[in-house]
């Protein structure tokens, strides 16, 4: 029998919000068998909890958010949820003190560290797992997602943007997770946009906590980082991976 998973010891850990520049402190806890994953917002009286299911996605502009009934929102999730994709975690509460999870280095890659510190303890319930069995396709004008049936999760994923750099880089990408690891291939892909977008966002109270410190940032033809690239297709990589993040808010594994 796989059996579900949780984190053995709680974890906490301060960063920045992307879209509004503030202090952000996140703990994430351990949780029983069918609980899911619960984004909490501690910063309220009473606690607010909001589980996460695929109706709890009520904006995807710039980030993916989740809100309950009330509106009551947590933004900036699918990096999180993509880590606990990667490492096949169940049940977890997630606490944020505020309406953001902080970016970290616009990765998965330190919510990986922080999952691992705080270890993986497997609990005495069958792991339960969706599985696809006809194909589903969404389109919006010449941009398309569509899932379909595989014994396994394989993911491909191509990008088009409209800018120099992008152009140079490598732009399709595809990976079949019985053979390649989350981990090793895709967590530490960070999250991009143009300098000249981010002045844009700014005026606008948006990405105030963006910087080359959580984001690889592109001037009018290089990358403005001073280490460059991860990897030559960290930016199609990175798109994978706020998929795998999107996909795990139906609160399961997806065959």
């Amino acid at each position: 029998m796989i059996r579900q998973r949780t984190i053995k010891h709680s974890v906490q850990e301060t960063g920045i919000g992307l879209h509004k520049g503030e202090k952000v402190t996140m703990t994430l806890r351990p949780a029983p068998a069918n609980t899911g994953i619960v984004f909490r917002r501690v910063d309220l009286n009473p606690h607010v909890d909001i589980p996460s299911r695929a109706n709890a996605v009520k904006d995807t502009v710039l980030c993916t958010c989740v809100s309950n009934d009330d509106g009551v929102s947590v933004h900036t999730v699918e990096h999180l949820a993509s880590a606990l994709a990667g490492l096949g975690i169940d049940n977890i509460i997630v606490e944020v003190n505020s309406h953001e999870l902080p970016i970290m280095d616009g990765s998965a890659s330190p919510f990986i560290f922080l999952l691992q510190s705080a270890g993986i303890e497997e609990l005495n319930a069958p792991k339960q797992f969706l599985k696809l069995i006809q194909t589903v396709r969404v389109e919006e004008g010449d941009k398309w997602a569509e899932l379909s049936p595989f014994n396994g999760f394989k993911v491909s994923f191509k990008v088009d943007f409209d800018h120099p750099v992008h152009k140079q880089l490598p732009s399709e990408s595809i990976i079949d997770f019985s053979s390649t690891s989350f981990v090793k291939e895709v967590c530490r892909a960070r999250t991009f946009g143009s300098f000249n977008e981010k002045e844009m966002l700014q005026a606008k109270n948006l990405a105030l906590g963006a910087s080359e410190s959580n984001a690889i940032v592109f001037g009018e033809n290089e990358i403005m980082n001073k280490e460059g690239l991860r990897f030559n297709d960290e930016i199609v990589k990175h798109k994978m991976l706020d998929a795998i993040g999107d996909l795990y808010l139906l609160g399961h594994n997806l065959i």
